[in-house]
């Protein structure tokens, strides 16, 4: 038996009184009891007054009375109030001894953070089909990669990364500042295509990681990563991959390299373009991965894709702590006053118009 949904909570904690008992047994919600063991009074409240009206019937029954009217009269037939009244406030005063506690428990996570900069090469090149039939490199790029983004941005563990966008061809392009609105990101990957004109295609490693480091230069993050994705060598030569490695390094970057592509396609003067299968050299992508402490990836179609994002999340998770703050205050003044009140109505109710009937 409970009393507890009928009763409202204190107020703000700052208007309630601290309490210093613990939760040891909980109810629901926020509301446990400290002492829950006194709760064993109440079945034995209900003996006592039980016993304590059996004897007073006995009593009654040896002293030689009138015979009783037909009718009942009202004092006769509230006879029963001071016993009821007895029961309700030994429940309410057993409820206030095991000590009825509003909890109030605040949890915050605690992360270090990772920044994370996705460049994604944009070149003529990405415009082939071979990592999943009728669709060209780029878009299935684009979808794998904002799914990465929003699982970074939108950590199920409650603390969540800050990602920038970077693509590039022969010239890199900061589309997304660092950022933790996934809508804004998805937005700016959504518009990321094939570069159009000639005098822009190529593929600018060196320049483009140069760039994303210059961006994680000033990040506060404990962790500061790039992953950098392209289909090909690079062919532009301002600055070498092996020098933007060793930028990123001093700097603290680690870059995760993925050469994403399963053929290289040569052009036929009669047939155009066509797939030739082989070794590739991707020996820059692995001296940047290892110059700096990321690791080199090989993406032959989308499912491997998305294998090499979800592997590079697991190794990217940062240590997240969680701070609990809990404080408890006292509730057990709203059933001993009401208790004590109701204990005093049936002891003057038996002391004077039950007296005779209680």
């Amino acid at each position: 038996m409970s009393f507890l949904p009928a009763i409202e909570a204190p107020g703000p904690a700052s208007q309630a009184v601290q309490s210093a008992g613990r939760a040891n047994f909980e109810l629901w919600g926020d509301y446990s009891l400290s002492d829950p063991v006194f709760l064993l009074l109440i079945p034995l409240a209900l003996l006592l007054v039980a016993w304590g009206r059996a004897r007073g019937g006995r009593a009654r029954g040896r002293v030689p009375m009138l015979p009783l009217a037909a009718a009942r009269s009202l004092r006769q037939r509230l006879m029963f109030l001071p016993s009821v009244f007895q029961v309700i406030a030994l429940v309410l005063v057993a409820i206030s001894l095991a000590r009825p506690l509003r909890g109030n428990v605040q949890r915050n996570v605690v992360s270090e953070g990772v920044d994370i900069v996705l460049a994604i090469d944009r070149s003529g090149s990405m415009r082939f089909d071979d990592l999943e039939p009728g669709v060209n490199r780029l878009e299935v790029v684009k979808d794998v990669v904002g799914d990465f983004a929003e699982r970074r941005m939108t950590d199920r563990e409650g603390a969540a990364d800050n990602v920038a966008l970077l693509s590039f061809a022969r010239y890199p392009q900061l589309l997304c500042p660092f950022t933790l609105d996934v809508d804004a990101l998805a937005g700016f990957l959504e518009d990321v295509d094939l570069v159009d004109r000639r005098e822009e295609d190529g593929t600018a490693i060196g320049v483009a990681l140069a760039k994303a480091v210059s961006v994680l230069r000033d990040s506060a993050a404990k962790s500061k990563i790039v992953v950098l994705l392209t289909d090909g060598e690079n062919n532009v030569h301002e600055i070498t991959p092996t020098a933007a490695a060793e930028l990123a390094a001093e700097v603290g970057v680690r870059v995760y390299t993925i050469y994403a592509a399963r053929y290289v396609y040569v052009h036929d003067p009669f047939r155009g373009y066509v797939p030739r299968t082989g070794e590739v050299d991707t020996s820059e992508l692995r001296g940047i991965a290892e110059l700096t402490g990321g690791r080199f990836f090989r993406a032959i179609d989308k499912e491997s894709l998305e294998g090499i994002y979800t592997e590079i999340e697991a190794l990217e998770r940062t240590e997240r702590r969680e701070q609990r703050f809990e404080e408890t205050f006292d509730l057990y003044p709203l059933f001993l006053l009401p208790g004590l009140l109701i204990y005093g109505l049936a002891w003057l109710s038996s002391s004077t118009w039950a007296r005779r009937l209680a």
